[in-house]
This record gives structure tokens, C-alpha cells and sequence, in this order.
């Protein structure tokens, strides 16, 4: 067992590593593209940092192991999970901790039509993905699949046309992986790094899917269940830091764009792609983790679009609900 823990340390670290190289090109891209801050953070920063945990479901059922339908549901399904939950709570005490050098204090100023359209986007589909999860027929499930990929780019249209301003090229770290001469990187260059990046994400996420179902062997647990609570924690909150660095420099349309984009994109995309290519057949800790995560999204929608503000009571929500579902499986 203790191979197997370092080789999903290993797996998650070079996750993360093509993670930060990935976002960094991305960043550079949505420069080069001239898109609004509210484009930047929902589009290309969320979509960027969601990516590592969405290979994992793709390598998974490739891979076509025994128990890797657990690993991509659990991987599917627990995104939007943490997204909802501690991502919230962890941009929610930086709001708190940092509000006295925040121009803005506890109030966010973020892009509204962004909000509104992001978590009313998220809690709708994400709905509709785990009602689905209880059951319905094959054929259903790829047409809703379809449905799915459609309605994302609907979403994709929508924000390009109105993303706020542009985010200055000073604002944006150097690209790794450039010569640093000063100028903005060169367009090969920004693909370069992007094809690098992408790369290290597939093959961390190959060594993942197999330490993951490897490991739940040996300590005895359901593959889904450690990919739900594990895969998020090591994918998505790493890189979910960018926003609470944002939110402690007052940019909240890119720190609330970052998370709740992501929310937009794990819902559909990865949803998308389960029900067309697994089972989608959720068990008890699926069909929790998307019952909390909906709730969570509800709390976000609460502070953050009506009260216009990080607020104690939510953060504690946030954190409560996830603590429902670790205290579930622990005395399960």
C-alpha cells in the first residue's frame, strides 16, 4: 500500500504540475484574444484549472479497468462537489481575512450578469445530471449527453459576448516556458506550452486512475468513494488558490469567475461525458455529494448574487455541508 500512496503522490504532483503550466498558457491565450475579465475567469482560468480533474474520468474509462467506472464517476461528480463547498469557504476567509487592504472591504465586485449566469447555469444542470443518475435509458442519457455539450457552448457564446474588460498584460505572469524578453509571448509559443501542459495532465491522470483503484483495494473501500473525496482535493483546490490570491487584491470577477466557471463547465462537460460513456448509475455517495453540492450552489447564489458579499453564516454553510458527507462516510 505504501507504493501505491507514492505513486498517487507522484501522479498528483505531475497533475498539477502540467496544471500550472496548462493555466499559464491559458492565461496568455485569452490576452492574445483581447477577452474580457469575466471571459478570462469563467472561460479560459476555470476551464484550465477544471481540466486535470476532467481528464481523469476520460483516461478512467479508457483505461476500461475493473472499478474505473467508479473512479470517473466519483471524479465526475465530486468537482462540482468541492467547487460548491470548500473552493467557497477557502475565497470566503480570504474575503474576510484581507477585507482591510481590499479597496471594497467584504463587498464583492464582481461582474453580475457573470454570477447570475454561471451558478443559475451550474444548479440547473447539475440538477438534471443526478436526477438522471437514478436511472433512466441508455438512450436518454446520450441524448441529454448531447444536450449537455450544446448547452455549454450556449454558455461559451454568452460570456464572450459580455466579459468586461480586458485584463492588462502586467497583471499576468511571465509564460514559463518563454525567454522572458519582456514582450508578449509569441503565438507558437503560448501552443508550445499549452500542448506541454495538456500532456503532463493526461499522463498524471493515467498514473492517478490506477493508484486510485489500486489503492481502494487495499484499504477496502469502493473505488467512487475514494475518487469523490481524494481526486477533487488534489485537482481543484490546488489550483482554486489563484482565487483566493485574487479576492486578497480586490480582482474578485476573476477570483468568483475562476470558481464559479468551473462550476459551468463540471457540470456539463464532464456530466456530459459520463452519461454518454459510463453506467451513470449513482450510488448513495454520488447522489449525496450532487444533493450537497446543489445546496452549496444555492448558498453561493445567496451571498454572493443577492447579498453581494462573503458572509460568516456561508462560509459556515459551505464547510458544514461538506462536512455531512465526510462524516457520512466515515460512519458508513
Amino acid at each position: 500500500m505504501a507504493g501505491d500512496l507514492v505513486l498517487m503522490a507522484a501522479s498528483f504532483a505531475i497533475i498539477l504540475s502540467g496544471a500550472v503550466v496548462f493555466t499559464n498558457a491559458v492565461e496568455w491565450a485569452g490576452r492574445r484574444l483581447d477577452l474580457g475579465e469575466g471571459a478570462v475567469g469563467s472561460l479560459l482560468a476555470a476551464v484550465g484549472t477544471a481540466m486535470p480533474e476532467t481528464l481523469i474520468p476520460i483516461v478512467a474509462v479508457i483505461g476500461a479497468e475493473p472499478g474505473s467506472d467508479g473512479v470517473a464517476i466519483g471524479a465526475i461528480i465530486g468537482a462540482p462537489f468541492l467547487l460548491a463547498t470548500i473552493a467557497m469557504v477557502v475565497v470566503g476567509l480570504s474575503a474576510l481575512g484581507y477585507r482591510g487592504r481590499r479597496s471594497q472591504g467584504r463587498h464583492l465586485e464582481a461582474h453580475a450578469p457573470t454570477l447570475d449566469r454561471d451558478l443559475g447555469f451550474f444548479l440547473v444542470f447539475f440538477a438534471i445530471g443526478a436526477a438522471v443518475g437514478l436511472g433512466v435509458p441508455e438512450g436518454v442519457r446520450v441524448g441529454l449527453a448531447v444536450v449537455f455539450v450544446a448547452a455549454y457552448g450556449a454558455y461559451v457564446r454568452a460570456t464572450l459576448r459580455r466579459g468586461g474588460e480586458v485584463e492588462a498584460a502586467e497583471s499576468i505572469r511571465p509564460l514559463i516556458l518563454g525567454r522572458h524578453t519582456g514582450r508578449e509571448p509569441a503565438g507558437r509559443a503560448i501552443v508550445l506550452q499549452f500542448v506541454v501542459g495538456l500532456g503532463a495532465m493526461v499522463g498524471g491522470a493515467h498514473l492517478f486512475v490506477d493508484e486510485a483503484i489500486n489503492l481502494a483495494e487495499s484499504i477496502g473501500v469502493a473505488p467512487i468513494v475514494l475518487s469523490l473525496v481524494l481526486a477533487p482535493l488534489a485537482t481543484e483546490l490546488p489550483e482554486k488558490a489563484n482565487s483566493f490570491f485574487w479576492v486578497r487584491e480586490g480582482k474578485d470577477a476573476l477570483a468568483l469567475g475562476n470558481i464559479t466557471g468551473a462550476m459551468a463547465f463540471q457540470a456539463t462537460i464532464p456530466v456530459a461525458f459520463g452519461l454518454a460513456f459510463t453506467a451513470w448509475d449513482l450510488d448513495r455517495y454520488a447522489m449525496l455529494s450532487a444533493v450537497l453540492g446543489i445546496a452549496g450552489g444555492i448558498v453561493a447564489y445567496w451571498a454572493l448574487r443577492l447579498q453581494g458579499r462573503f458572509s460568516v453564516p456561508a462560509i459556515l454553510s459551505w464547510a458544514a455541508l461538506y462536512a455531512v458527507f465526510l462524516v457520512y462516510v466515515a460512519l458508513s
